[in-house]
């Protein structure tokens, strides 16, 4: 009986080549490991596809850009803030609960990955495709904290003062700058551990009126 050697038996044999799934998840790995490294706006295609063990023409085939392949990590972490305000817009039985609750997912979702978090600051305020993206979940966010602000005047439960959708733009939009300044470590920002419960302690304040009209509820 003759043996046939390893390395003659090998030699027949084509290399496992990586697949396309294996490729983009190695981009990806790159991405987040550059981003512990250095801002986004220092990281390039070439960078990314290096990194990957690709040639940049490769890296086109499997994103358009260097944003898609911060988009694609940002997704999860916004679709998972997205869950805790989906039903906001519904009038609650125990509205501080609904808006802490809500917050409290928003503000979880961003802090398990801060490095992520303020990449996606970062390009919001530079990048079109990155801004156009959560632009689009902000006003849905917006839309929601109107539709009930309005649902609680209807009922009765909510002084009629500011217009509704300022009011919770401007609410909307507190949340993204303090959410970001702690996550960030800035100077001038409200310490992680007390940010949720300061930000509920202004929304309740801001929709329903002074404590003296929330004692009455």
């Amino acid at each position: 009986m003759t043996t046939v050697g390893p390395s003659r038996a090998n030699r027949g044999r084509r290399p496992v080549r990586p697949s396309g799934d294996d490729r983009e998840q190695a981009i990806l790995a790159t991405a987040r490991r550059l981003l512990q490294e250095r801002s986004f706006a220092d990281i390039s295609v070439v960078d990314l596809a290096k990194g990957a063990g690709l040639s940049r023409p490769t890296f086109y085939f499997y994103f358009p850009s260097k944003e898609a392949v911060l988009l694609s990590l940002l997704d999860p972490l916004i679709q998972r803030a997205d869950s805790g305000l989906s039903d906001i817009s519904a009038v609650p039985s125990d509205p501080r609960r609904a808006f802490r609750d809500g917050i409290h997912t928003f503000f979880s979702s961003f802090a398990a990955d801060p490095v992520l978090a303020r990449a996606g600051a970062e390009a919001i305020s530079t990048n079109p495709e990155v801004r156009e993206l959560w632009s689009g979940f902000m006003q849905k966010w917006i839309d929601q904290t109107a539709a009930l602000i309005a649902a609680e005047r209807h009922r009765g439960a909510a002084p009629d003062t500011m217009p509704a959708q300022d009011l919770a733009t401007a609410l909307n939009q507190m949340n993204e700058r303090a959410m970001i300044a702690a996550i960030s470590d800035e100077q001038a920002a409200v310490a992680p551990e007390r940010l949720v419960e300061t930000l509920t302690h202004i929304w309740m304040a801001s929709i329903y009126g002074t404590p003296s009209h929330l004692a009455q509820r």
